[in-house]
Formats: structure tokens, C-alpha cells, sequence
């Protein structure tokens, strides 16, 4: 059985996304194999309107899904900072879950604390430690950059743990 899970770090200016796929053994359940399949991020200007910045999203979100047709969308839930960017984030966050129920994939919720706590075993894991074990995870030489990607990885990895 083999499903493929995407992950996003929602954000206006920069949304990370990763693509896995889970392939489970039919003889062994336990024996599931991680592959990643892709990975990076969509970029909106801040030069441009709000609107605008909405609308370039909306649009890369649907062109994505129909390249890595998921199975199931896993997401960072959404974590209060600053009140102006928690605003421009949950705008972010309101159309990307739009393109989810338009597309009707499933999606899983993780707080940053259970994504550091599924991928390291410590909720109040470092985002370095968070990377590396997402390039442990993956076989990757590498950590994926930018980090907004990293962490579209490790939100879609937690969701695989889920399985």
C-alpha cells in the first residue's frame, strides 16, 4: 500500500511545501519505507497587493495538487507570534484550506510541538534538530532548503507516523 502525504508550512510571503510518499509492506506492517518526492516553496511578493499575493497562492496551490495528487495533506496548525503576521499567515492558511475542499483531500493538524515531538522525541526541539531529523528520516545528504521547506517536510513526515 502506498500513499503519497503532502505537507505545508503556511505563510504569505513564503509557503513551504514537502511531498512524501509511505509505502507499507503487505506481508509486515511495521515495514513502511519514506521516500521523498519533492519539496520547496511558493513565494508571494510584498510589493504586490494583498489580494494579489491571495490570488498567486490560490493559484500554485492548485496547479501543486494536481502535479503531486496527495492522498492526504498534512498542516502546521497555526502558532501566534506577532499579531500582524498571525494575521497575514492565517489569510495564507484560510486559502490554502479553500484549495483543500475544492480539491476534497483529507488533512491531518500538528502544533510545532508535535511535529519537534514526533521527529525528535522533545517538543521543545530545536529547529535545527527538527531539520536533521528530517534529513535522517529521508535518507537526504542534505538538509532541504529554504527552511520553510524543511518544515513542510517534517509536518508531512508527523503525518506519516500517524499511518
Amino acid at each position: 500500500m502506498e500513499k503519497r502525504i503532502l505537507g505545508f508550512d503556511p505563510g504569505l510571503a513564503i509557503l513551504g511545501f514537502g511531498a512524501i510518499t509511505c509505502k507499507q509492506s503487505p506481508s509486515k506492517i511495521q515495514d513502511t519505507t519514506v521516500d521523498m518526492v519533492d519539496f520547496g516553496v511558493i513565494r508571494t511578493s510584498a510589493d504586490a497587493e494583498m489580494g494579489q499575493r491571495l490570488c498567486t497562492l490560490f493559484d500554485d496551490l492548485h496547479t501543486l495538487i494536481q502535479e503531486l495528487q496527495p492522498d492526504l495533506v498534512a498542516i502546521e496548525k497555526l502558532f501566534f507570534y506577532r499579531m500582524s503576521s498571525t494575521i497575514l499567515v492565517a489569510q495564507a492558511r484560510g486559502v490554502l484550506m479553500l484549495v483543500l475542499g475544492q480539491h476534497r483531500l483529507p488533512y491531518l493538524e500538528f502544533t510545532p510541538a508535535q511535529i519537534k515531538q514526533a521527529l525528535t522525541g522533545y517538543g521543545n526541539a530545536d529547529k535545527s534538530d527538527v531539520q536533521a531529523a528530517v534529513a535522517r528520516e529521508l535518507n537526504l545528504e542534505t538538509i532541504p532548503k529554504p527552511d520553510d521547506a524543511a518544515d513542510a517536510l517534517a509536518v508531512a513526515l508527523t503525518a506519516s507516523f500517524q499511518m
